[in-house]
């Protein structure tokens, strides 16, 4: 038998073929389903080259360093999402499991490795990930354990418990455990992911409560002044040392786009006008976030111009993504401005992005650049996917309610891609160019050896 280097020739094709799907740069057509689930699966590979919690010696749900734990329940949310959008399955079972791993002894998403450092953020963004596998009929846990909602509604109650009113008159604190730096600290983001939570539960279960719950964040984020109620822009958080007199005033578009979505949520569960009239005001104070001079490229206004965004930061394009794609579904009346910034994003940005590593498709942090900044990780990679794969929201129904899923049985598996509008062609558009390449890659080894 021919061998390149004591090896069999066919190893190394095989080898090869392997790393195409991965290695050939991505032509995204934007207005081409097929392409654009070609690219976000990619793009989904790509985020599982950081996460090892099924091997030996990691943590069943968690990414490798520098990665922390918040960040996973972000990326599980991202994959789950992933298959709904695009019909592929492939990492529904890993996804489950992640989840599943981390409900903690009360199922309220605080497990016991992760209680002293744990804050409400970070609760929340598990919190997200479970209601969309609730809202999106994800395959349910054993039938003997908690399901989707209950697990959503027990994260929802024990953030509502921590509700503060020794301090600011009300809210949220950063962390929950006052040993942790940030206690004394009443941040944004995890009032906002309080919100977000009971917006949803609202519109999944019908109870009243929710909203009541919702209207409270919202009147204290305003009353505090953490919302910017001219210009709809949202600040990043205050000291409860001087009972949030004086705020931060850094603009991360997650804390935008948790009160956007959440508003649609509720604007889609009411059809109020006051919730469509927020709805539409946060839409225009997200214009802060998309840059003209680059045919309006989405960026993170307070670190990308000055190349100060750290791990985290580097994550926050896929929640504004995702969260404006689950606005332009609820409030369709914001389809054509919300798309329209995706697929400026996508052909101005993401596209040249994409393009870095050694494998030639690793993203980048900034896509203002026309091209890979030279910097990876898991974020750029999340936010890469959720842009990208948030360009076929017009292809999947509205997030399901509890009463529609009583009434019309099962919609997903981890067997299948298949729901309601998408079909499993995110795996066929990737297998069809991979098949062609393999079959060229051994006819010229074919007649090498000949």
């Amino acid at each position: 038998m021919d061998t390149i280097f004591g090896f069999p020739w066919c190893f190394f094709i095989l080898l090869l073929s392997a790393h195409l799907e991965r290695s050939i740069a991505i032509d995204i057509d934007v207005d081409d389903p097929d392409s654009v689930k070609q690219a976000a699966r990619v793009f989904a590979h790509g985020v599982l080259d950081y996460y090892n919690g099924n091997q030996t010696g990691g943590t069943l749900g968690k990414f490798i360093w520098p990665y922390y734990w918040w960040e996973a329940g972000a990326a599980w949310g991202s994959l789950l999402d992933y298959w709904f959008y695009t019909g592929d399955a492939t990492f529904n079972r890993i996804v489950v499991d992640a989840l599943l791993a981390n409900v903690g002894p009360n199922n309220d998403y605080m497990p016991e490795y992760e209680n002293v450092t744990e804050g409400n953020d970070d609760q929340a963004f598990w919190g997200f990930a479970i209601m969309a596998a609730a809202e999106r009929n994800f395959t349910n846990p054993p039938s003997d354990t908690p399901q989707w909602q209950e697990l959503s509604e027990a994260v929802f109650w024990s953030m509502a418990g921590r509700w503060d009113t020794s301090t600011c008159n009300g809210g949220l604190r950063w962390q929950i455990f006052e040993f942790n730096n940030g206690y004394d600290y009443k941040n944004t983001i995890s009032n906002a992911g309080l919100f977000l939570m009971a917006s949803r539960l609202a519109r999944f279960t019908g109870n009243m409560t929710y909203v009541d719950w919702a209207e409270r964040t919202w009147d204290w984020i305003a009353g505090v002044g953490l919302l910017d109620t001219e210009y709809y822009y949202f600040y990043d958080g205050a000291s409860i040392t001087d009972n949030c007199t004086a705020i931060t005033r850094y603009q991360w578009s997650y804390n935008a786009a948790c009160f956007l979505a959440g508003s649609a949520y509720l604007y889609n569960f009411t059809q109020s006008s006051l919730w469509e009239n927020r709805t539409k005001n946060i839409l225009d104070g997200l214009d802060v976030f998309f840059d003209n001079e680059t045919g309006g490229v989405m960026y993170e206004v307070a670190c990308e111009p000055v190349q100060k965004c750290n791990t985290d930061m580097q994550s926050f394009k896929a929640y504004l993504s995702r969260f404006m794609g689950l606005t332009a579904i609820l409030a369709p009346w914001t389809y054509d401005r919300i798309y329209t910034h995706l697929v400026n994003t996508v052909a101005n940005g993401v596209a040249d992005s994409c393009t870095g590593g050694r494998d030639g498709v690793t993203c980048g942090t900034s896509w203002l650049v026309g091209g890979w900044d030279n910097t990876a990780g898991l974020g750029q990679q999340m936010s890469a996917l959720e842009t990208v794969q948030n360009l076929l929201i017009n292809q999947v129904p509205a997030p399901y309610t509890r009463s529609v899923l009583l009434s019309s049985g099962p919609v997903g598996s981890l067997e299948s891609g298949d729901n309601s509008s998408a079909s499993n062609s995110g795996d066929r558009a990737g297998a069809r160019p991979l098949s062609v390449l393999v079959l060229l890659l051994l006819y010229v080894s074919w007649l090498v050896v000949m």
